[in-house]
């Protein structure tokens, strides 16, 4: 099953520089853990001075198997996990199916799927809609959330372009709203380590 942790870290008071490097450098096993197929990605969003926060997509065997993985990072002594489960989405393009663009932007957009009136189900996300943005590779993954009719897609985009717009675009935003958070690339990101 997959997940979307975020990880926030905050130091303590009066740890020494010399002990945040000495636990940063521990941080090896999101290496392995990629190794192994467990952390699938790995983000940064924008935080205030004095944390840190990483957004990681993780596949794991449940909830206590994901605890154990996340439990046996460094940084853990002073992180707080909160973990969502991320369900199968019937128009999610499929790992690997999208390339991640090296100079784009990365956008998580959650929304609630509309229902189509006098149908009792929800479009998969405009699947035509969705399978073109795939393919231009805008929409990289599509998974549903606990939230009953809530969804999120991870979007790359440049430029002008913004997932907001595509989200509407894709006439599937009902008039629940429309979340985006801007991710900013992390050095230890599967994706981007060679």
């Amino acid at each position: 099953m997959e997940y979307l942790v975020t990880m926030t870290t905050r130091v303590p008071d009066g740890t020494t520089e010399r002990e945040v490097a000495e636990v940063r450098a521990r941080e090896a096993p999101s290496r392995e853990l990629a190794a192994r197929g467990r952390l699938l990605r790995l983000w940064r969003p924008t935080l205030g001075p004095g944390a840190w926060r990483s957004i990681g997509l993780f596949d794991d065997d449940g909830p206590d198997a994901l605890e154990h993985t996340l439990a046996g990072m460094p940084l853990r002594v002073w992180r707080t996990d909160v973990p969502v489960g991320l369900g199968p989405h019937p128009a999610d393009p499929g790992r690997g199916a999208v390339a991640v663009a090296a100079d784009g932007d990365e956008y998580p957009v959650t929304f609630t799927e509309e229902e189509p009136p006098g149908t009792g189900t929800a479009d998969p996300a405009g699947s035509r809609q969705v399978r073109a943005l795939a393919t231009a590779g805008r929409l990289v993954r599509l998974w549903t959330l606990p939230d009953r009719g809530r969804v999120i897609g991870l979007w790359q985009a440049s430029g002008a372009d913004r997932p907001r717009e595509i989200a509407h675009a894709l006439a599937v935003a009902g008039p629940g709203p429309v979340d985006t958070v801007p991710l900013a690339r992390h050095p230890s990101d599967p994706a981007q380590v060679t």
